[in-house]
């Protein structure tokens, strides 16, 4: 390696991230500023995207503390000189495929790496959730970490008992699961579970996902509240990013009440943090649900 650049990453663009020394002041997009911590990596600053506010959305930070981070804010109000003011010496960002970096203005993030490195790693559908995974360890390791190796054991309990519970009894007893995002007073955003890496994952282990089809979007399908009753699924994975509508203020909607009365709700962040901890909190949350809807 040359003496001139002691540390380099190649991500998930292609693009070569280089600096003269190891980089120990990580400013990252949250779902990666929570992901790294997972590894054993804390940032020094985090930003969030244009379906964020003010402040950090603590369903995306996970388990990482929010004390003593600086939130440097998301959308439209996010500059390079606001992202570089605290003088990091990264920054770790995500996409969805392709060279765009989520969360930022393609001409922020121009100016963001023309000044220090820029590391950004895919989370999109063309990614399995094992490859994101060993993408942000391998990341995590190049800044330091020893890696997560403590945490295999429950990731694999929770994907054992997945498939387990997929497995038994016949398929026409078993829970109906449909994942999606409160809208509206009126509506819901109800996942393509295939365009989502960790709902593939479940359907991967045999379990019964509604996966509605038609519509504009690849990830979402807009149905009203009253479609989501007729569904009736048993198990309900619901988005609980604070860019979600409030499942509090449906609590006098009819059609919510008849969707949710007889289904098991398992909170679902669609940013989980990349690591098998995260993803073992979540499969466990599931299996659990799909157990008591079978009850």
């Amino acid at each position: 390696m040359d003496r001139h650049t002691d540390w380099q990453f190649l991500d998930d663009r292609g693009h070569l991230a280089t600096a003269v020394r190891r980089p120990v002041k990580a400013v990252a997009y949250i779902q990666a500023g929570a992901s790294l911590w997972d590894h054993g990596i804390r940032p020094v600053g985090l930003f969030g995207s244009y379906h964020d506010g003010e402040g950090p959305d603590p369903a995306k930070a996970g388990a990482l503390p929010l004390d003593g981070l600086d939130y440097l804010g998301s959308g439209a109000a996010l500059d390079a000189q606001t992202l570089l003011r605290g003088a990091p010496d990264l920054v770790v960002a995500v996409t969805y495929g392709g060279a765009q970096v989520y969360g930022l203005d393609p001409e922020t993030a121009k100016h963001i790496e023309e000044r220090v490195p820029l590391v950004v790693l895919d989370v999109g559908q063309g990614q399995s959730l094992a490859a994101v995974r060993a993408r942000f360890a391998e990341l995590a390791r190049a800044l330091g970490a020893p890696g997560e190796l403590t945490v295999d054991g429950p990731l694999a309990r929770a994907e054992a008992r997945l498939r387990d519970q997929a497995a038994s009894g016949s398929p026409d007893t078993r829970p109906t699961v449909l994942a999606l995002s409160p809208a509206t007073a009126d509506s819901a955003y109800l996942a393509k579970p295939y365009a989502w890496p960790d709902l593939r994952e479940l359907a991967g282990f045999g379990l019964d996902l509604v996966d509605p089809q038609g519509g504009p979007s690849t990830s979402w399908f807009t149905a009203d509240w009253s479609d989501v009753a007729e569904i009736s699924p048993q198990v309900l994975l619901v988005d609980v990013r604070a860019n979600a509508y409030p499942l509090d203020a449906l609590a006098a909607d009819e059609a919510w009440r008849s969707a949710s009365s007889g289904a098991r709700i398992v909170p679902w962040n669609p940013e989980c943090p990349c690591s098998a901890s995260a993803h073992a909190r979540f499969f466990g949350q599931v299996a659990e649900a799909v157990a008591q809807a079978r009850v």
